[in-house]
């Protein structure tokens, strides 16, 4: 009986067909609407994961900050000694320095910055190498002239497909030979493009472009099996103590914990996508109603069937059932060219916007069950009231 019901069901849609088309459009645009939403917070999530991630993992960033009289204290190198001997759990720490440069090579010049850094700063900080080198102890340590290029510099200033290895380029006045290509680092703090930069000895940058020996800032990588919370006091504590803070006084400077920037971006994300998909879901009611008025029109259009249907044998229920499939199959249909176009809304859009695409088979299924329930719920009245003619008074109905 089932079978015969749905083959009614698309008989009577395909007699309709514009009507059919129009009636489910609320429910295209409201499974649309929400898939989409949903994929694109999911494809903004993990690009923020994934510019973050490019900080290092189990990192704290620790960087000075003005106190109450303005004033703005950097670290200094027994700062980071203090800290890689006094704290247990610190696997490494390294200070940076960093300014705006321009780069200049073979007639081009690209603005950029260079950063000095050491080996130890790579690591904690998760920088790999893409071609060539880290920079040798000796070159640490006398600050030499070399220098390891971001992707941002190699694309702007360097022939594709040339290795830059050995080529020297100037960095405002300064020459250096490059040992190696940093592989992509993505977006760092404020934003900034982290592949538009040149490391070098933190030493060479202090004397030739600084004038001092003072540190913009240091990263701090831990064991996995230590509490952040614990090894963020205990970096507070000491650096309160070697920089006289006195009980009362705020910190002039402050701890970053890239784990905790991390969860707190994805919880905000993912509110804010529940929150947008949750609107565009008021389309589906819309939809459903949609659903409701047509199912409505429909018996009113089909009172005499109905009657001749009733008076040959058909009983209540086949008639609900009858109208109920067709509710259900218009939301269905519906809710699979939604599917279809969220599909291809959410290619296009995370291209233009440059974010990865990701296609979740949960929202996608949910969202298909919840336009049959839609059906349901929204055609269940009409079919009743299908159900309730009388058989005599709907032969009468012209």
């Amino acid at each position: 009986m089932f079978g015969t019901t749905l083959l009614l069901a698309l008989k009577e849609i395909r007699r309709h067909l514009m009507r059919s088309f129009l009636t489910t459009l609320g429910i295209i645009i409201g499974v649309a609407s929400v898939i989409t939403m949903v994929t694109l917070g999911k494809a903004a999530t993990v690009d923020i994961e994934e510019q973050i991630s490019s900080l290092g993992s189990n990192i704290l960033i620790v960087f000075p900050i003005q106190n109450e009289q303005g004033i703005w204290r950097p670290f200094e190198d027994d700062d980071i000694v203090a800290v890689r001997e006094q704290i247990a759990g610190v696997t490494a720490v390294a200070g940076s320095v960093n300014t705006d440069v321009t780069a200049i090579y073979n007639g081009q010049d690209w603005d950029t910055s260079v950063e000095g850094v050491s080996n130890e700063f790579m690591v904690a900080r998760s920088v790999d190498i893409a071609e060539g080198r880290q920079f040798t102890e000796a070159e640490e340590e006398a600050g030499d002239n070399v220098c390891i290029i971001g992707q941002t510099v190699l694309e702007e200033l360097f022939t594709p497909g040339v290795s830059p290895l050995g080529e020297q380029m100037r960095l405002n006045t300064v020459s250096c030979r490059i040992i190696g290509v940093a592989d992509s680092r993505g977006l760092g703090g404020g934003n900034g493009d982290e592949d538009n930069s040149v490391l070098m000895p933190i030493k060479n940058v202090q004397r030739r472009f600084i004038g001092n020996d003072n540190i913009n800032n240091f990263a701090i990588a831990y064991d996995t099996n230590v509490d952040s919370d614990a090894m963020i006091m205990a970096v507070v504590d000491l650096l309160r103590e070697r920089r006289l803070l006195l009980d009362g006084q705020n910190n002039n400077f402050d701890v970053i914990d890239t784990a905790e920037i991390n969860e707190t971006v994805a919880s905000t994300v993912g509110t804010l996508t529940a929150i947008v998909a949750a609107i565009a879901a008021i389309s589906l009611v819309v939809g459903g109603v949609g659903i409701m008025n047509i199912m409505l029109v429909s018996v009113t259009e089909r009172t005499r069937e109905i009657g001749i249907r009733m008076a040959i044998g058909a009983r209540a229920k086949e008639v609900q059932l009858q109208f109920l499939t067709e509710a259900v199959v218009l939301c269905c249909f519906g809710g699979l060219v939604g599917i279809l176009l969220a599909f291809g809304l959410s290619v296009v859009v995370s291209a233009a916007f440059q974010l990865p695409f990701t296609f979740d088979p949960f929202i996608n299924t949910l969202s298909f069950v919840i336009s049959a329930l839609i059906g349901i719920v929204f055609g269940y009245f009409p079919a009743r009231r299908a159900s309730q003619l009388d058989p005599i008074e709907a032969l009468r109905h012209e």
